[in-house]
């Protein structure tokens, strides 16, 4: 019980440092300041932060991990070379802008998911 309990916590842990770096990388690759848009009360900049935070969240660890962080980072330049207005209504704070983003972020986890389930 005691090695389950252990393989837990340094399961848990690997998964959260993972979840920071996502987080940090994701908030570089967008033209605005999320958290601070968070904090002003911007719910378009919160759902898309949150969809790509659960579309990452979603696939197995460590290994798959990268490629979570490489197929969302990839799904927001496609959204931002496809519909170039959506950053900034996310900054703008529109919400079906942050809900399109964050809702295909998840449909990507999604995705992600069900091709490395094994």
């Amino acid at each position: 019980m005691i090695e389950q309990i252990l393989s837990f916590f340094s399961y848990f842990a690997a998964a959260c440092v993972l979840l920071a770096l996502f987080v940090l990388l994701y908030v570089h690759i967008t033209p605005y300041r999320e958290f601070a848009l968070i904090r002003s009360g911007n719910l378009s900049a919160c759902l898309a932060l949150l969809g790509a935070v659960a579309g990452f969240s979603l696939p197995d660890m460590l290994l798959w991990a990268l490629l979570a962080m490489a197929a969302q980072a990839l799904v927001y330049l496609l959204i931002d070379r496809i519909l170039p207005d959506i950053p900034r209504g996310i900054g703008e704070g529109v919400p079906a802008h942050g809900a399109l983003l964050g809702g295909l972020s998840v449909c990507v986890g999604l995705i992600n998911a069900a091709c490395i389930t094994y």
